[in-house]
């Protein structure tokens, strides 16, 4: 037992000087091997670091950030952020309720413990005073006494505004006057030899040119990205008034929330257009900004500053593009002009004579391209001014003269009908015919026939019964209805104090509602 506990005492002693040699000798080995090849070691370990490029071989880059360097600086001084407080505009019921935004995460708790589903994002409680909120946007100096150009809706309802300069002053600023058409508004401040920057022409642009985006997005002030003009004179996208001017310039320079009110400029430094909204389906930048470009922006600024507010002019008419699909059958040798698809009653288009499939080529000598154009122009005349339409009918041009009307609560180029002055007072609708181009939008089947509703009055007995905008009236106290003038007939045939039984259609099948009279009348009755 001895010898064999001897023998196991000898191999781990010859392992334990085994080890110690065979390190010696490897690290001897790799000692060796290094100084033996001492260049090629230093070699691999500086193979990985790239030598600095010269500057020769890239000038023009270098020149291109100089020259966006200096713009930046040129501009961001006459960049400033608005910060308002307004009230927040709530939708009362018939129990005196409001209607607000819920807070994102919350409508899963809600449903979570069993408190149902709301529409959209919003849940109904009682206010417990008047509520404020505070929002931010932005905004471009444009002369060195203070005037400063945002837009409508981040100035709309104010009662402060406060702005603040890239150099960190704040001063106090009064609304000079707002135009909700454009989305544009004029802000004063009380400031001497203010940095400021001029207009450019927008009609000058075309597509693929710089333009650079300032403004104040997502609470990160003084901000400005890069891009091109992606298009130009882009259609009016909104649907709540028809009679808005399109034209917009589309930039894939970034644009997200609080870049709203501040300039694009072009590589000159001067405003192109005031940037106002996107397009996105997250909310967020997906590569298509829009604003207002200066052709439409300047001269309504203009007389703001000068009036306090501004009238537009109206024909009275809807129009569309004329297409390569439809130019030969409005005979057409080119897709070029304002196809009007509706002229409603009693207004200036109609008392002119223009009618349905009437080609609008010109307006005063000058050759109308598009729908667009021809509204963006119209709009920026004062009512009462008369104008000469080129037009194209049945294959043969005429000469029509037409005293503009003046824009006001009547839906005339979104085709509401005077149905909409009728019935808003008594039940906060605003109607239209049913045409071909409505039905079409909001997928109307051919057996739906009555009327379409295109506005309704917050907190009005038509708010109150939940109707909405883009739902076909059919009928009134079972009675069918045709038109906007047969609802208002029928509506105004209710006796005042009853309520009225509306057959709608919406969401693709019919019901009936009831709309509740005022309770004023009811009290009457």
């Amino acid at each position: 037992m001895n010898s064999k506990w001897n023998h196991v005492a000898v191999n781990w002693m010859r392992r334990r000087v085994i080890v110690p040699v065979l390190a010696l000798i490897l690290v001897g080995g790799f000692g060796a091997y290094e100084l033996a090849q001492p260049t090629a070691a230093r070699a691999s370990a500086t193979a990985g670091t790239a030598a600095a490029i010269d500057d020769a071989s890239i000038s023009p880059l270098i020149s291109l950030d100089k020259a966006m360097e200096t713009l930046a600086a040129r501009v961001t001084p006459a960049v400033v952020n608005v910060t308002v407080t307004a009230r927040v505009k709530q939708t009362a019921d018939d129990e005196g309720q409001a209607q607000q935004d819920l807070p994102p995460g919350f409508e899963q708790f809600f449903q979570q413990f069993g408190f149902g589903q709301g529409q959209g994002r919003q849940f109904r409680m009682r206010p417990q005073q008047p509520t404020v909120e505070h929002v931010g946007g932005s905004g471009v100096v444009i002369s060195p006494d203070g005037y400063i150009v945002t837009n409508n809706h981040v100035v709309e309802g104010a009662t402060d505004v406060q702005i603040t300069f890239s150099d960190r002053r704040t001063m106090s600023a009064k609304v000079v006057g707002t135009d909700p058409l454009t989305d544009l508004a004029v802000l004063k401040v009380d400031g001497h030899n203010l940095t400021n920057i001029g207009w450019a022409d927008s009609t000058q642009l075309h597509p693929g040119q710089t333009v650079l985006a300032f403004g104040n997005p997502l609470g990160m002030r003084f901000s400005v990205t890069r891009g091109i003009v992606s298009a130009l004179n882009r259609a009016n996208p909104f649907t709540d008034d028809r009679r808005k001017p399109g034209e917009f310039i589309q930039t894939d320079a970034a644009i997200n929330q609080g870049n709203s009110g501040g300039p694009l400029v072009d590589v000159h430094g001067q405003v192109v257009g005031i940037n106002t909204f996107l397009l996105s389906p997250s909310g967020a930048f997906a590569g298509m900004g829009f604003a207002i470009p200066s052709q439409i922006a300047r001269p309504t600024v203009e007389k703001l500053i000068s009036s306090g507010k501004i009238e537009h002019g109206y024909m009275g008419v809807s129009i569309t593009d004329v297409t390569p699909e439809n130019a030969r059958f409005f005979h057409m040798e080119q897709a070029a002009g304002a196809l009007v698809s509706e002229v409603t009653p009693d207004t200036p288009a109609s008392k002119a004579g223009l009618k349905v499939g009437d080609v609008i080529t010109g307006l005063n000598g000058h050759k109308v391209t598009d729908a667009g154009e021809l509204q963006a122009n119209v709009s920026e005349m004062s009512p009462g001014t008369t104008i000469k339409l080129d037009v194209m009918r049945d294959g043969k041009n005429t000469t029509l003269p037409l005293t503009l009307g003046e824009y006001g609560n009547r839906s005339a180029s979104n085709g509401a009908s005077s149905a909409e002055n009728g019935q808003k007072g008594r039940w906060g609708l605003g109607l239209s015919d049913l045409t071909p181009d409505l039905r079409q939008q909001l997928q109307i089947p051919s057996t739906v026939h009555g009327a379409v509703i295109m506005q309704v009055q917050p907190g009005s007995q038509a708010d109150n019964a939940l109707l909405s905008q883009g739902y076909v009236i059919e009928q009134v106290n079972h009675k069918d209805v045709n038109s906007a003038a047969d609802v208002q007939k029928a509506l105004a045939e209710v006796p005042k104090g009853q309520d009225a039984l509306l057959l709608v259609y919406a969401g693709g099948g019919s019901t009936f509602i009831v709309m509740h009279a005022p309770a004023a009348a009811q009290n009457n009755g």
